[in-house]
């Protein structure tokens, strides 16, 4: 199996460090279940065939390794996918088959707003934020939506080129968001641009305290000084609390105080 991005040369190899002069070195391509020659070399005569009917295909794309029969496909595009054949005749006859998969270059992923919600001056920051990403005359992909390194919804499409939109809805924005579509050896990447849609994450900060207060019958740890002139001891105890929307994170920031009453 060979994946070639389109545009770019592919050099199919025999194997072969040098050919003797009597092997016969024949490359077939397949066409509609029937196997058709499209280049040779025998007696050190090299032969192309590009013309007619699917061959056509090839036209100005192949060329022969004159010592090692090699085949090599230049400015390669989609059409040329499919399976190959080697057969290699001398005093038997040796096979070897490569199945070329070739993959269009990718265009770049759109992220845009989701023409059924208001504008974002007409959204409340009560309403959920619905945004799409899409990818036009795609085949062979995948589309995803991810938060961070996290898949959150992806779409794939396999022979047919047509357009993609995968939809995504969510509470607020940050800036870990962004569409990728990737195929077997290459993707493209849109990070999303929370200044230009929707309302992005406030968060909510909470400062509050809490205490409790210990008898002099707890007070064991305390120098005898310190227990001689305290009548209690008290605990405060801080606590910070962070919250973003959609996810709650806390983070927990402990203090104490200690409170000396002097009789």
């Amino acid at each position: 199996m060979i994946s070639v991005m389109e545009g770019d040369s592919v050099t199919l190899n025999t194997g072969v460090t040098e050919i003797q002069r009597d092997h016969l070195i024949l490359w077939t391509f397949r066409f509609h279940n029937s196997e058709n020659r499209i280049a040779e070399i025998y007696k050190r005569i090299i032969s192309i065939y590009d013309s007619g009917g699917d061959k056509e295909r090839f036209r100005g794309r192949l060329k022969i390794d004159e010592k090692t029969g090699s085949l090599t496909i230049s400015n390669i595009n989609r059409l040329h996918s499919g399976l190959y054949k080697l057969q290699i005749i001398d005093e038997g006859v040796k096979h070897r088959t490569f199945n070329v998969a070739v993959y269009a270059l990718l265009t770049v992923p759109v992220i845009s707003d989701s023409p059924q919600k208001p504008s974002v001056s007409e959204r409340s920051s009560e309403q959920n934020c619905s945004l799409v990403c899409s990818a036009l005359n795609v085949s062979h992909v995948t589309l995803s939506w991810y938060k961070g390194n996290s898949v959150l919804s992806s779409i794939s499409v396999s022979d047919l080129s047509i357009s993609l939109s995968l939809p995504l809805e969510i509470q607020c924005l940050d800036d870990s968001y962004s569409c990728v579509i990737n195929n077997p050896i290459s993707n493209q990447t849109t990070h999303l641009d929370i200044t230009q849609l929707c309302h992005t994450c406030e968060a909510v900060i909470l400062i509050y305290c809490c205490s409790r207060k210990f008898s002099r019958a707890q007070q064991k740890d305390l120098t005898i000084t310190e227990q001689q002139n305290m009548s209690e001891y008290t605990q405060i105890i801080y606590c910070l609390q962070t919250r973003d929307l959609p996810q709650i994170s806390l983070l927990s920031v402990d203090r104490t105080v200690t409170a000396v009453n002097y009789q």
